[in-house]
C-alpha cells in the first residue's frame, strides 16, 4: 500500500468534489430510508435528485476542470 499525492488537486476542485459527494450519497441514503418507510414517492424523488446532482457534477467538472 502506498500513499497518494494529492498536492496537485486545487482547493476548489476538492471542495466541489466533497460537497457533491455528500449531496449525492446523502440523497441516495435518504431515498433508501424512505423506501423502507413505505414512502415510495419521496424515495423516488430523492433518487432522482441524486441522479440530477451527479449530472450537475459531471457538467461542472467538464466545464471548469477539463
Amino acid at each position: 500500500m502506498t500513499l497518494v499525492d494529492v498536492s496537485d488537486i486545487s482547493a476548489s476542485l476538492f471542495i466541489i468534489g466533497i460537497v457533491f459527494l455528500l449531496l449525492i450519497f446523502g440523497l441516495l441514503s435518504l431515498g433508501i430510508l424512505r423506501m423502507f418507510q413505505q414512502r415510495f414517492r419521496y424515495g423516488w424523488v430523492c433518487f432522482a435528485g441524486a441522479v440530477v446532482s451527479f449530472i450537475a457534477l459531471m457538467i461542472i467538472l467538464n466545464k471548469w476542470y477539463l
